[in-house]
């Protein structure tokens, strides 16, 4: 009847309003608090410290233990183990178990000989009894995070990639990666190729922080950002990343980036994610090539909720 349809109308308009809202009311407060850090981490969940002497490598690592699943938290190549204090407390005090290490000739660990990082990686899961684990990975650390997904499927559970290349080493998509990029990229100021505009106006202490945590990363001998140790003129170790095995992947993966992301910008993350059958994505806005550290709330929430969904039975 008309009037049946009238309410039915009114009924969904109402609940598609208040959605809406609720959606809005939800970027607005991750917004605030993104916003209210001030580059000041929140006090961190107890961990234990130590260096893992592996055998190609020793390795720096935090692990703030318990009977939850694990996370494991890769770095960014401007950064090192220390960068996740926005990270740590919000995961552990979901229940989980987390992981943060450095990369070969990052803070704490040692340029290490032989090997690569995807075996230092499985070494380091070994030495800390960790079978299987969520892999979360920034920018260089996601490359790390998708070559050892790739070969150890069996120990990722879910697989987070934030504002990285991947390291997919067809060539079209290397042109196109590198054509973003000018003559000169590198040259510029760190804080500048990998914060985004509108972070480095609004939160200046943010940025100072970053940079002091940049500077601390180098203390191991690894560079501020670019191509990983052990890279040459002809460019960073092959990584065996391609679309070929990325469209075979069965690993579930969330792929999070920033609007204003000079390295892997909406377009290049979309095209990564049509290669990835099991991806879901997310585009962070006013956020350059370190959403973690410029939206942290946004990012927890996201990983938060993709986990969720990615539990152990």
């Amino acid at each position: 009847m008309p009037g049946q349809e009238h309410d039915e109308w009114g009924r969904r308009a109402f609940f598609g309003f208040a959605a809406a809202t609720l959606a809005i009311s939800a970027s607005q407060s991750s917004h605030a608090a993104d916003a209210n850090t001030n580059g000041v981490e929140p006090p961190q969940a107890p961990q234990t410290e130590g260096v893992a002497e592996l055998p190609n490598a020793h390795l720096w690592y935090w692990d703030t233990g318990g009977p939850g699943e694990p996370i494991v938290l890769l770095h960014p190549a401007s950064g090192s183990g220390l960068v996740w204090g926005f990270q740590q407390p919000v995961l552990a005090r979901a229940g989980y178990r987390v992981i943060g290490y450095s990369r070969r000739g990052f803070h704490g660990s040692d340029m290490g000989s032989g090997g690569n990082d995807a075996g230092d990686l499985n070494a380091l899961m070994d030495y800390l009894h960790v079978d299987a684990f969520h892999a979360i990975g920034s920018a260089g650390g996601g490359i790390t995070a998708t070559g050892y997904a790739l070969m150890h499927p069996e120990r990722v559970r879910s697989l987070t990639l934030s504002c990285s290349v991947v390291g997919v080493e067809d060539p079209e998509y290397v042109h196109l990666s590198d054509s973003l990029r000018p003559k000169g990229f590198n040259d510029m100021p760190p804080d500048f190729r990998e914060l985004g505009p509108s972070y480095r106006a609004e939160n200046p202490a943010g940025v100072a922080r970053w940079q002091e945590l940049a500077g601390m990363a180098r203390a191991g001998g690894a560079p501020a950002s670019g191509p990983p140790p052990g890279a040459g003129p002809a460019g960073p170790p092959p990584t065996g990343i391609s679309w070929a095995k990325l469209e075979a992947m069965k690993t579930p993966a969330l792929l999070i980036g920033g609007d204003a992301d000079l390295y892997t910008p909406p377009f290049v993350l979309r095209e990564i994610a049509k290669h990835m059958p099991r991806a879901e994505t997310h585009i962070v806005e006013e956020a350059g090539h370190s959403v973690y550290w410029e939206k942290p709330a946004t990012f927890n929430g996201f990983v938060l909720d993709f986990l969720r969904h990615h539990k152990k039975a």
